[in-house]
């Protein structure tokens, strides 16, 4: 199935006085349960659900554990998961303490596995969204 876009005009910011440009926004066809992943890992394994499973929510509390002990989850091919931080500045270094730090993100660099596969994922378009217009969550659903 493909990856299906549509096309938004947008504006730069940085330069406002620029012709608005079309851009493609990926358009979600629903979502994948945890549930519906271990039942695919079953079919192309010996490994009943169940224990899919249980390996999946092992994984789900042991990665936020090492990212708070400051470690970067690799995966191979597939990945790694890493800590980033966004937080205001201090004059001086003497001045910053972490109550600057305003949010910890988790960011997720893909590897040659998981890159090579989106990039050759197959592409269709559909409807134009227009500009400055916010779809509603369930008006998508039928785009």
């Amino acid at each position: 199935m493909p990856i299906e876009y549509s096309l938004a005009e947008r504006g730069n910011p940085a330069k406002p006085n620029e012709a608005k440009k079309f851009y493609p926004v990926a358009r979600s066809q629903g979502d994948t349960s945890v549930r519906d992943m271990a039942g695919r890992i079953n079919e192309m394994s010996t490994v009943s659900t169940v224990d899919v499973m249980a390996v999946l929510e092992a994984f789900f509390q042991t990665v936020p554990r090492e990212l708070a002990a400051g470690r970067i989850v690799r995966f191979g091919d597939f990945g790694s998961f890493s800590v980033s931080l966004q937080g205001q500045g201090a004059a001086s270094e003497k001045e910053f303490n972490s109550a600057l730090i305003d949010n910890v993100k988790v960011v997720f660099r893909p590897g040659k596995l998981f890159a090579s596969a989106m990039q050759g994922a197959d592409l269709r378009r559909v409807s134009t969204v227009l500009a400055n217009t916010k779809v509603k969550a369930s008006s998508r659903k039928g785009a």
